[in-house]
């Protein structure tokens, strides 16, 4: 950038000339008579061009990326999760805002009303709400994008075998859109000619994977379904808790629940959030961070890893 010009400098730029035509030379004298009117005219014209003219305008930040996490995770992972938000901030040079939703719905409702730019959701409203989303990315767990469901009763309980075995019991369910907390159970009961609306004596929703978990632990329900990633990693964190339950049956594998964007999203910040999540299996520092997730990385997913859910689905309509 040029320096400024004093009003010294100005001055002498614009000196006036002699009747000869002649430019006044040397050191600069104060000019008057005629020649001083046009000179300060011109001067006061450059000064305040000079004031006037507005500073030069600063880009705003692009606005935070929010995301909104759901009951496929465990409530506690607290320290992980901000942990992973962070390392998400430094790779995409971005404010990064996790959102916690225990409900399903509400996380479909923020991503079909565009409040939330990502959501790591249940594979059942993926599959249901399809055309509200887009896949970005699926978790690896224990080295395959899959996960299943378990059905659990408290410990003390050696006798269940199945899901027939808890007739006219109390039954925990995690949430109306979780497939493992819901559909597959209600699934099951059908494909076996049983009415799931009548089956049980009672049953009640816990919000959560983790709360069901608690309650069949606690001996307020006597049975329950629940995503195998979250027993698993409470029975890393949380030994005491899993150790009061006992995984009787154990569903065919589906796709693990899936990392979608809004619609709306625009292609540079898709690829790039993508690209972040694909590559943290590759450096230290992310391989940790998933480890604190129990997860082993990301791959960009497929639909047909939801056949599975679309088929059940399909069968039996809205459960």
């Amino acid at each position: 950038m040029k320096p400024c010009l004093t009003i010294g400098r100005l001055v002498n730029r614009y000196r006036c000339v002699t009747t000869s035509g002649k430019p006044l030379l040397g050191r600069y004298r104060p000019a008057t008579g005629a020649c001083m009117k046009p000179r300060i005219a011109i001067v006061l014209a450059l000064m305040g061009a000079m004031l006037a003219a507005p500073a030069p305008a600063t880009a705003e930040p692009p606005a935070p990326l929010r995301i909104s996490l759901t009951a496929t995770f465990p409530g506690d992972q607290y320290r992980a999760v901000e942990e992973w938000r962070r390392y998400l901030e430094r790779r995409l040079q971005r404010r990064i805002e996790f959102i916690r939703r225990d409900r399903y719905i509400e996380t479909m409702d923020l991503l079909r009303l565009q409040k939330v730019d990502f959501a790591l959701i249940c594979d059942y409203p993926f599959v249901r709400f399809k055309d509200q989303t887009r896949l970005l990315a699926v978790p690896l767990y224990r080295g395959r994008p899959y996960y299943q469901s378990y059905l659990i009763v408290p410990a003390q309980d050696r006798n269940t075998a199945s899901i027939m075995d808890l007739k006219n019991t109390v039954f925990a369910y995690a949430d109306p859109y979780s497939n493992t907390g819901y559909l597959t159970p209600r699934f099951e009961l059908r494909r076996m000619g049983e009415n799931p609306s009548r089956f049980f004596r009672k049953t009640f929703f816990t919000w959560s994977h983790r709360k069901t978990v608690e309650a069949v632990a606690a001996g307020l329900a006597q049975g329950g379904t629940v995503s195998s990633h979250v027993w698993d990693t409470l029975a890393k964190v949380k030994p005491e808790l899993t150790a009061a339950t006992r995984i009787v049956t154990i569903s065919p594998d589906y796709g693990f629940s899936p990392f979608v964007a809004r619609t709306s999203i625009d292609d540079v910040t898709f690829r790039d959030m993508r690209q972040v999540l694909l590559s943290m299996s590759e450096d230290q520092e992310g391989r940790r961070l998933l480890r604190g997730l129990n997860l082993d990385g990301f791959v960009a997913g497929e639909p047909r890893f939801y056949d599975r859910v679309d088929g059940m689905i399909r069968a039996f309509g809205k459960p």
